[in-house]
Parts: structure tokens; sequence; C-alpha cells
């Protein structure tokens, strides 16, 4: 299938356009820029630095995508962008390329959607099926599970984890990790209020591990039971097999509790670059 371009778009010679992919009006596509079969790019849209973008995503009108990182140590060396396959990208929508820490790249999966004005700073990780809901921030260094929702005008401090189907109401500001699975609410500095019930039912997780899940955040956030209470009270009662969604609810909450600030991964600043390397997908 043909490519289209806008004579009125600015392509650098050297950017790599794949096959169908369609450039509007007002367009610039650095040199440095991959972009995968299918993509639209419908107008007035940046897209600069070293960004590898992959299939099927849609930019909307004014986005900027790829520039460089709002980080005054940055030292305009190559750093990157890695974008997945099937995202949408709403106007306005702004994604950084990483700043030369960690391993200098943010990376946004598959199957996402960033609404109007939502912001991706540098070293950022989006998964997959994450939704940004319109005006949404997040801080440098953020990671964002699979099917998490931030609703919007929220606020997400940096080196914040939201874990796996995670929730947070709108207006938000995040200064810390919220669990897989949990619900979040609050302006100012969020608390757990339950568990996101209707992501997990859509996500396809059973009724039964559901209520388990519940039961698990009863006996963290409002009765406080230790870690070891809690593993020990369902190995019981599971015969020693626990299911995914518990074992990674309990993970993390570990880690958030053995990190700083209630952020698992602020231990990351002070690690060599390997061993961040290795740390950046928590359980």
């Amino acid at each position: 299938m043909s490519t289209r371009i806008s004579p009125l778009a600015d392509i650098a010679p050297e950017a790599q356009i794949g096959d169908d992919v369609t450039i509007g009006p007002f367009c610039v596509v650095g040199p440095n820029v991959t972009l995968g079969d299918g993509c639209t790019l419908d107008s007035h849209v940046t897209i600069i630095g070293d960004a590898e973008i992959g299939q099927r995503n849609r930019f909307f009108p004014g986005c900027v995508i790829g520039g460089e990182p709002q980080d005054t140590s940055y030292r305009a060396s190559r750093t990157r962008l890695e974008i997945g396959d099937n995202n949408l990208f709403r106007e306005g929508v702004t994604v950084n390329r990483g700043a030369e820490k960690e391993d200098h790249v943010t990376r946004i999966g598959n199957h996402n959607m960033l609404m109007a004005n939502s912001h991706v700073a540098h070293n950022c990780w989006i998964h997959n099926h994450v939704i940004l809901v319109n005006g949404v921030l997040l801080g440098g260094h953020v990671h964002i599970h699979d099917g998490a929702i931030v609703s919007g005008n929220s606020v997400v401090h940096h080196f914040s984890t939201l874990g796996t189907l995670s929730f947070v109401s709108g207006g938000c500001r995040v200064p810390h990790d919220i669990p897989p699975y949990m619900l979040a609410a609050g302006s100012d500095n969020p608390t757990i209020r339950t568990i996101n019930v209707v992501g997990m039912r859509r996500a396809g997780i059973s009724d039964d591990t559901i209520a388990i899940i519940k039961r698990a955040y009863r006996l963290l956030f409002r009765e406080h039971k230790s870690l070891e209470a809690i593993r020990s009270t369902f190995q019981a009662e599971q015969s020693d097999i626990l299911p995914i969604e518990l074992s990674r609810l309990l993970n993390a909450v570990e880690q958030q509790r053995q990190g700083r600030m209630g952020r698992a991964r602020e231990a990351v600043r002070s690690t060599p670059k390997q061993e961040q390397i290795s740390q950046k997908r928590p359980a």
C-alpha cells in the first residue's frame, strides 16, 4: 500500500518511513526517526530525536514526540524513545526521549491511549493497554504497568510506579507507588480506597481471584497486618500456591516498603547503570 505525505510536511531524507503511512500538512519528522507501517500523523505533528515507532500508531494535531528531556543535567547526548504498536496520541501530547540516566530510553508499549495534553517525561516506561486521561503529567522515570488508568489532570511524581490494573482518580497528586489492582483517590497524597473491580473484570480475572485480592486489600490497608502474616494465611488456605495476582500485589507492597518515600524505585538513583537496567521492571 502507498504512503501519502503532504507536500507541506517537512520530512528528513534520512527518516525511515514504512508502508501505508499518512503524514499530513505541517508535520516535521527528523532524520533519526523510524515510522512503522500504517502510522498516521494528522497535521502539525513533530517527531524528532532518536525515535523508533512501531506500526499503526496515530498522532493527532499538536503532538511533539521525542523532544529533548526537560532535565537540567542533560548534555545533548544521543538518547532514545521507543514506541510499540497500535497506540493513540491525542491532541497536544508530549513525550520526551530519555535523559542520560538509567538506560537512556523512554518507552511506550502497545495499545496505549494518551489523551489530550498529557505529558510523558524522560525515562518513563508505559507498558501496555494504559490510559492517560486529559492533562495527566508524568514526572521522569515513572513506570506504569499493564492496564493502569490515570484520570484527568493527575500528576505522578518521578520514580513512582503504578501497578498492573491500578486506577488513579482525577486531579490527584501521586507522590508514591500505587500497588497493582488498587484504586487510589484524594487530591493530595491519595490513599488506597478499594480495589479496581471493574478493571479486573474487564481483564478477565475470575471472581474467585477478585475475592482474594479484596481480602488482601482489607488485611493490608484496613487491618494493617504484616506481609508475613498475610502470606502465611493465604499459603495455608491455598496449599502454598498463590494466585499470580496476589503474589504480584504482595511483592509490589514489599518493594514499596523497602524503598524510600513510598517509592520502590527511589533506590535506582544510587545504583550503577547495569543494576538499574536489571531493576527497571519490578514485579
